[in-house]
Parts: structure tokens; sequence; C-alpha cells
């Protein structure tokens, strides 16, 4: 997992979708949010990006911090 800056929509709560996410100074769109889940601790969503590129962004709720998981296919970062 990377380090990676998400923008997000809060609504009932902190990290209800993402928006953007800003990763070595790149910054990809959230096209779609096809999945989201809860883990001790952790919400997780699986989304494509504008240019169709999977990624898992994972949110930290002790520790406040996002981090990313390649999916495989065009390289991120």
């Amino acid at each position: 997992m990377k380090p990676v800056q998400v923008t997000c929509h809060s609504g009932r709560a902190y990290a209800d979708r993402p928006i953007f996410f800003t990763l070595e100074g790149v910054t990809y769109s959230v096209h779609s949010v096809e999945k989201e889940w809860l883990e001790p601790g952790t919400k997780h969503f699986l989304v494509c990006t504008g240019d169709n590129k999977r990624v898992e962004l994972c949110y930290n709720d002790q520790n406040h911090e996002w981090s990313i998981i390649d999916l495989g296919g065009k390289e991120l970062g």
C-alpha cells in the first residue's frame, strides 16, 4: 500500500465517497465507486478512474490516513 491524498464527499460521516486522489503529484478523478466495504478500523473503496484504472482506496479511521492499492493495468505513480 502507498500513502495517497484523497478528496472525498463527506455527508453523514467523513469519507462517504472519494472524488479525487493525488498520488506522487498526479491527480486522478474517481469516475465510479464499484464497491465499498468496512473492515475493523478501515473503510475501503474499489474505484475506477476517468482513464479506466481500477484501484482500492483505504481510509484508516484511527490514523486518519488514506492508502492505495493498485489493482493492475496502467501504472500509477
